[in-house]
């Protein structure tokens, strides 16, 4: 029987001289107990060293993954030839052992018996395979381990959705700060000029006016085609000489101005900021941003922590995601529980009327459930059309699709219900006037 024992240093086949001593998994550390007795047990066939750590980096990758890799295939296929290819081979993963008995034709076993004397090689490694000290191979498994960490934390698919969830979380952040500091301009700048406020209601407008401008003595002079429309800066203009607002010093202008800044540029940031998170979002997962949209989307993500977890969820909790404090308090209370979370905010169900929202929004977590999992788990199809965008968001179409078809069914519905319900008024109010002419 042979046994594949991989090590930080590289592959090694060992040759076991008694196969019987598997028969009793239990024992088998009994023979381990001396490197006298591992080496009477079992005796090294062949040993192929990783030339450097990039290699031994690839090759434990692929072992992770249950495939069989290039330095794998070479070392097998040197080694394993003529009579050896008709006994035995001791493999510890199931997976890979299923593909190197594929590959090669060979009986693999992966049994109890076979990880127990894994086991048993692991402790008396030093013994079994001369020139590796110890001390070297802690070092060994010490670097591959970090490698292998940094190659997983690099590539891993649960980490590429975290520049989602940090993008959506700052989105949310400077939402915040642009309306407080907005809120304070128009506050500040509210005493010299007042009327302003009620004549431009954008914030980013009303701070570059405010830039522009500056005292309000200015206005007629100024010119504000560049910040408003023409409508607007006229009101602007004859608001400024009638206005009622006190009189401020250079230095506060200065001040406001500063803030007025602060509003432009954070604007800036934010609209450039919505680019890159609509993008990630039509790169990670376009089935769910043509359902859903990407700021509902990526706050759905950001609240299950990744894409993974969230395709692990069935719809009832994607439909209610987000309304878990008024879920709770509802079952506390025993009162009705909510229908919809962060899904509320998606078009299609705010399109829908009042009372068919709660259907509308178990159609879309219906929906968002299955193109999140064609997100997080799908591959691509080989008989797909090789010149079609493979980032194309084919299955979300064809839900969006029924989405709407459903939509148009329910209102359809409400709206012949209204009609017979109203129908049936006005023939019980003849039914009753008839009985009433009769007595």
């Amino acid at each position: 029987m042979l046994v594949l024992f991989e090590t930080p240093a590289g592959y090694a086949l060992f040759r076991m001289a008694d196969d019987s001593k598997l028969d009793d998994p239990d024992n088998v550390f009994r023979h381990f107990v001396t490197p006298e007795a591992a080496n009477q047990t079992i005796k090294l066939k062949a040993f192929s060293k990783f030339e450097n750590t990039t290699d031994a980096l690839a090759a434990v990758t692929a072992l992770v993954e249950g495939k069989i890799g290039k330095g794998l295939k070479t070392f097998l296929t040197d080694e394993i030839t003529g009579k050896d290819l008709n006994e035995k081979l001791v493999v510890g993963d199931s997976k890979l052992g299923a593909a190197i008995a594929k590959k090669f034709g060979i009986k693999v076993v992966t049994d109890q018996g076979s990880q127990e004397l894994l086991r048993g090689i692991r402790s008396q490694l030093s013994a079994l395979i001369s020139g590796i000290k110890d001390s070297d191979m802690n070092a060994m498994v010490l670097g591959l381990s970090h490698s292998l960490s940094r190659y997983k934390l690099k590539f891993s698919p649960d980490k590429v959705d975290t520049m989602i969830i940090q993008a959506i979380n700052l989105l949310d952040d400077l939402d915040k700060e642009l309306n407080t500091y907005s809120m304070r301009v128009k506050e500040w700048y509210g005493w010299h000029f007042p009327e302003m406020t009620k004549i431009i209601v954008d914030n980013l407008a009303y701070a570059k006016v405010v830039k522009t401008m500056g005292f309000r003595s200015n206005a007629a002079d100024t010119d504000l085609s560049t910040v408003l429309p023409e409508e607007l800066e006229k009101e602007v203009k004859d608001a400024a000489e009638i206005s009622m607002g006190t009189e401020i010093s250079d230095e506060d202008i200065t001040n406001i101005t500063h803030l007025c800044d602060q509003v432009i540029s954070i604007s800036e940031y934010r609209a450039q900021l919505y680019d890159y998170l609509k993008h990630r979002m039509a790169a990670i997962a376009p089935n769910l941003t043509c359902l859903v949209g990407e700021l509902v989307g990526a706050r759905l993500i950001a609240h299950s922590g990744s894409l993974l977890n969230l395709s692990k969820q069935p719809a009832s909790t994607i439909q209610i995601l987000g309304a878990e404090k008024a879920l709770f308090r509802a079952l506390k209370a025993k009162h009705d529980t909510p229908k919809y979370g962060l899904i509320y905010h998606a078009s299609l169900v705010g399109q829908a009327g009042p009372k068919i929202k709660g259907k509308m929004a178990r159609t879309v977590a219906t929906k968002a459930a299955l193109a999140i999992r064609v997100d997080a788990l799908g591959e691509a199809d080989a008989d797909a059309d090789p010149n079609a965008d493979p980032a194309a968001p084919a299955v979300g179409v064809e839900l969006r699709a029924k989405v709407e078809d459903r939509l148009r069914q329910l209102e359809n519905r409400a709206r012949l219900g209204v009609g017979a319900r109203a129908a049936e008024k006005s023939g019980a109010a003849k039914q009753a006037k008839k009985f009433a002419f009769v007595a």
